[in-house]
């Protein structure tokens, strides 16, 4: 299959490349590497692999990748940071929503021809037209929910953004969904929990496990935000870019909203005292927004398992000493 992947030079964006070439795809990774990079993609150069800098706001870097046809659109790209969502949601709201509404209005016209009318329900494509079937997955996140009981959140459970980068996926998976039921166009929106592992940043634009991880290394204290009571389900990168990969392959999730994580939550508190033992310090300092915080996240994936067969196969402590081997590694 040719395959396109918005946000492919990204941390999850190039396992998800990784994947698809293991599984024998032609891959064009777009990027406009605000916050990939081309260093997480360069051992993919090869006849199989295309990379094109760009962006998905703009409307001539799409047209070139609509050059090609897609069979299926994986679509990655987006701004990943809450606190800074908060501080520039603007940023946020027209590189989330707008850019997923750009990626949809290409995929449709992709499937159905620009000429394309539906009567009712169905399409009336123009002779004229040159089109191409097409899926789109599209990678939510679990911050759009609320606050996880004991029995884990599922996909009925309630949303609730408390942060722009929240209320701007909100809007997107919304608009992905609207396609499907409107238009036809296959698609499916995936909500993996929270992601962590190897090529993943450790500074401030990072995640946690790699944060902490990379200040154990450097033999600095390790600073929690808050109490540090509250909890993440963390996914392992590996088994992320499996679900997301897969949601793509399979046609019984088209139209519906998947989570992905372990059923497994760890206290923020605990998480360091894992990483840290006892040779590095723990700090709490002051959060920075602390409204933005969701206390509890654990998740429920029995819907991948049973549409998919999906379920995850790496362990906290796996998954922890794959990403602090690779962080040493980078080490110079």
């Amino acid at each position: 299959m040719n395959i396109l992947v918005t946000g492919g030079a990204g941390f999850i964006g190039r396992w998800v490349v990784k994947k698809l070439l293991d599984d024998g795809n032609t891959v064009t990774a777009l990027d406009n590497l605000s916050n990939g990079s081309i260093e997480n993609i360069e051992e993919f150069k090869g006849e199989n692999f295309k990379f094109i800098e760009g962006d998905i706001k703009n409307k001539d870097d799409l047209d070139r990748i609509f050059e090609d046809k897609y069979d299926i659109i994986y679509h990655l790209a987006a701004s990943i940071v809450v606190q800074e969502s908060i501080d520039d949601p603007e940023k946020t709201f027209f590189n989330d929503t707008v850019g997923t509404f750009n990626i949809l209005e290409r995929a449709k016209k992709q499937m159905f021809g620009q000429h394309g009318k539906m009567n009712g329900s169905i399409w009336n494509i123009d002779e004229n037209d040159e089109v191409y079937p097409c899926k789109v997955v599209f990678m939510s996140t679990c911050m759009v929910y609320d606050i996880s009981g004991e029995t884990g959140i599922d996909e009925q459970h309630s949303v609730k953004p408390v942060s722009p980068y929240g209320g701007s996926k909100i809007a997107a998976e919304n608009m992905v969904l609207s396609y499907f039921n409107a238009y036809k166009l296959p698609a499916v929106v995936i909500r993996p929990f929270n992601t962590y592992g190897p090529f993943q940043k450790s500074n401030g634009e990072g995640g946690v496990v790699s944060i902490f991880l990379k200040n154990f290394i450097d033999n600095k204290p390790i600073n929690i935000y808050g109490s540090g009571k509250q909890t993440r389900d963390l996914l392992f990168v590996k088994d992320c870019a499996d679900f997301v990969v897969n949601a793509g392959y399979k046609s019984e999730v088209d139209g519906e909203i998947i989570n992905a994580g372990t059923g497994n939550d760890i206290t923020i508190n605990e998480l360091a005292n894992l990483i840290a033992g006892k040779k590095v310090s723990v700090n709490h300092v002051e959060h920075i927004h602390p409204q933005s915080e969701i206390m509890k996240l654990k998740c429920n994936y029995s819907k991948a398992k049973n549409l998919m067969g999906w379920e995850p196969h790496y362990t906290l402590e796996e998954g922890i000493a794959e990403t602090k081997s690779w962080l040493a590694s980078t080490i110079k």
